[in-house]
């Protein structure tokens, strides 16, 4: 790479939690980053579940590198042992810290498409002497170009969560019945939502963390004045067992443990009916616009009202196709990383430390982080994501040392093939097999009765 090409910034797709830790590791370490955010706001996608509470508490959440940008701007830190919710976690870090940055942070920035300046992913010649050039769409539609050192993609899951199909595809009739789907926890203390829930029945499709909060949150709105006939079908493509509900009280993330009791508490207390083996195969309507799933053995449901879809995340590659990325078949993340997460096997509630060297490419200098570097993978925590961007920081600081250092031990589910261990919201998708064969992603939840989330 050129000396040029060295004065370029880092780009870093997503101002989310990892995409601004990976900005503050890297002005800590002299290195120019350029954050570009597809919402008008940081934390677009955290902002999405602002009502969700978190299982990780504030001392879990805030990265020291941006703890170190945040202090000269006068932030108080939160308390360490509370839990904040989505928005309190946008509200009072990520949009301090992005305010920190300044104009380091483009809002409203898009990224459809990066390579290498002149070279597709065809060439060899010379690639890795030229610079990346990065491809965005801002306001009002207008494309944008920039050039770049290196790409840090924190750009997340949110965008693409999974079907109600248990083939990993819409079932049949999904998507022309959308108006009665919905693949996010629904905030029913907004009042338009509540009504939309309130006294009906819904299908919770998932296994999850993001499906236990969902049934907490129906069966709360079941037991309140206005919840009277509130019903929840719960869809699961595997069987109940005694990890379902994960760990309980022998999770050391209290509330993560606390979230799965609130949802067995929901069937046990009748609020909810769990139906087991379930794949959905298509989705056919009643005469009175109601929707019936139909699994692949052919058994239906009764007819429902609404269906909660919380199957879990999948990473949008599609402005990524013009890079060289070396990606697990099967869980779309970097094929390094991906034996140490996979839900068919790795023990629970485990991750070996990883950094740069389990996320890089074939192609230099492009790394995917966060969430979406776990793919289609559960179990990922806030603090995963940090000591990642602090691993890769090193690495482009040619502080290869420090790069290779990385020291990480995530808190036990306290059971084998559970709800997994994330940090925001994420619905779990049920991968089947294995010791952990958890739900993917993000957590969520309410305090302690649904408490949930990263």
């Amino acid at each position: 790479m050129s000396e040029t090409t060295t004065e370029l910034p880092v780009v870093v797709i997503g101002a989310g939690p990892a995409g601004l830790a990976a900005a503050a590791h890297l002005i800590d370490r002299d290195l120019a980053p350029l954050v570009l955010e597809a919402g008008p706001v940081a934390g677009a996608a955290v902002r999405a579940w602002a009502h969700v509470r978190l299982f990780s508490r504030w001392g879990e959440l805030v990265d020291p590198a941006a703890e170190k940008l945040l202090a000269p701007t006068g932030w108080t830190r939160p308390a360490e042992d509370t839990y904040p919710s989505g928005g309190d976690w946008a509200e009072h870090y990520l949009q301090p810290l992005a305010d920190a940055l300044g104009d380091r942070v483009r809002y409203d920035a898009r990224v459809t498409g990066v390579s290498r300046a002149g070279r597709d992913r065809v060439v060899d010649a010379d690639r890795e002497a030229q610079p990346f050039v990065v491809h965005y769409e801002g306001a009002a539609g207008r494309e944008h170009r920039v050039l770049a050192r290196a790409v840090v993609d924190a750009s997340g899951t949110w965008s693409t969560p999974g079907p109600a199909g248990g083939a990993g595809l819409a079932a049949l009739g999904e998507r022309a019945a959308a108006d009665r789907f919905s693949y996010r926890v629904p905030d029913l203390e907004d009042p338009a939502v509540r009504a939309r829930f309130a006294g009906r029945r819904t299908a919770v499709v998932g296994s999850g963390a993001s499906a236990f909060t969902a049934l907490a949150y129906l069966a709360e709105l079941a037991a309140s004045d206005d919840g009277e006939g509130t019903h929840a079908t719960w869809i699961l493509r595997r069987g109940i067992s005694g990890s379902t509900f994960g760990g309980g009280d022998a999770d050391r993330l209290p509330a993560r443990g606390a979230l799965g009791l609130a949802a067995k508490a929901a069937v046990d207390g009748g609020h909810a009916d769990a139906v087991t083996g379930f794949r959905t195969d298509a989705v056919e309507r009643t005469h009175d616009g109601r929707v019936v799933l139909v699994a692949e053995d052919g058994r239906r449901t009764a007819p429902v009202d609404e269906v909660v879809v919380l199957t879990g995340f999948r990473p949008d590659l599609s402005f990524l196709d013009e890079l060289r990325l070396a990606l697990d078949e099967r869980l779309q993340a970097p094929v390094r990383l991906a034996p140490l997460i996979d839900p068919n096997q790795h023990s629970c509630g485990t991750v070996r430390p990883h950094g740069v060297y389990e996320l890089s490419h074939p192609e230099k200098d492009v790394y995917l982080v966060g969430m979406k570097s776990y793919g289609r993978a559960p179990t990922f925590l806030a603090m995963t994501g940090y000591e990642q961007v602090r691993s890769v920081a090193a690495h482009l600081a040619g502080d290869h040392e420090a790069a290779g250092r990385v020291e990480l031990t995530l808190p036990e589910t306290g059971v084998c093939g559970g709800a997994g261990l994330f940090d925001g919201p994420v619905a779990a998708e049920e991968t089947g097999g294995g010791c952990c064969a958890a739900p993917p992603t993000l957590t969520i939840g309410t305090a302690p009765a649904a408490s949930g989330g990263c």
